[in-house]
């Protein structure tokens, strides 16, 4: 996992190297050569009860950038970094969770230079989310993700854009890295609102 995370480090590097040495664009829309990054970031806290018993919290960074290779084009490159941690009372201390994980994905724009786009994306994500309970040993589950996801991408000035994605097919498979622990599948098919998703795009 080390070597994923410094080789997309290099990508990133390299990617906004080549941002920069772009002239400038004014007019919205994407083309050869363009690099847009977007991504999420969330954090929440929580009490269950009025004496503070029962906390928890949690945290995510999801940084992705794209790069268009074709006119039409983009393969993006994205990370996953997150944790969390649940305490039952304030005796019984903290049972933690850490995330890290990487992702590449393929898109296709069918008109990538005018102001509204629809595309479509192929998605392979891999995490590995390590359980630390309190006082006991540390176990972690390994899962990797294929989905297909069409989407939407509106331009709302030369740089910046608003999209939104509907994972509408998804195939998973995880795995508990302890003795005995079977494989886990899954598969998913978009049939409610939980399955819209929104993001803002940044264009160089």
């Amino acid at each position: 996992m080390k070597k994923i995370i410094l080789t997309a480090v290099a990508v990133f590097a390299l990617s906004f190297a080549n941002a920069q040495d772009k002239k400038e664009k004014s007019s919205e829309g994407f083309s050869e050569g363009d690099v847009f990054v977007t991504g999420s970031v969330g954090f929440s806290s929580n009490k269950y009860d009025n004496n503070g018993d029962y906390k928890s919290s949690d945290f995510n960074f999801k940084p992705t950038v794209n790069y268009f290779v074709t006119e039409n084009i983009s393969l993006g490159l994205g990370l996953n970094f997150g944790g969390g941690s649940v305490e039952a009372t304030p005796i019984s201390g903290k049972d933690k969770t850490s995330t890290v994980g990487a992702g590449l994905n393929g898109r296709y724009y069918f008109t990538p230079s005018s102001k509204f786009s629809v595309f479509t994306q192929l998605g392979f994500d891999y995490a590995s989310k390590k359980y630390s309970p309190n006082g006991a040993s540390s176990f972690k589950d390994n899962s990797f993700t294929v989905a297909f996801a069409p989407g939407l991408n509106y331009f709302v000035s030369s740089n910046f854009s608003i999209e939104t994605k509907i994972a509408a097919l998804s195939y998973g498979s995880s795995k508990y890295d302890t003795t005995g622990a079977e494989n886990r599948t899954s598969f998913g098919l978009a049939a409610d609102w939980s399955a819209v998703s929104f993001g803002v795009n940044y264009k160089f």
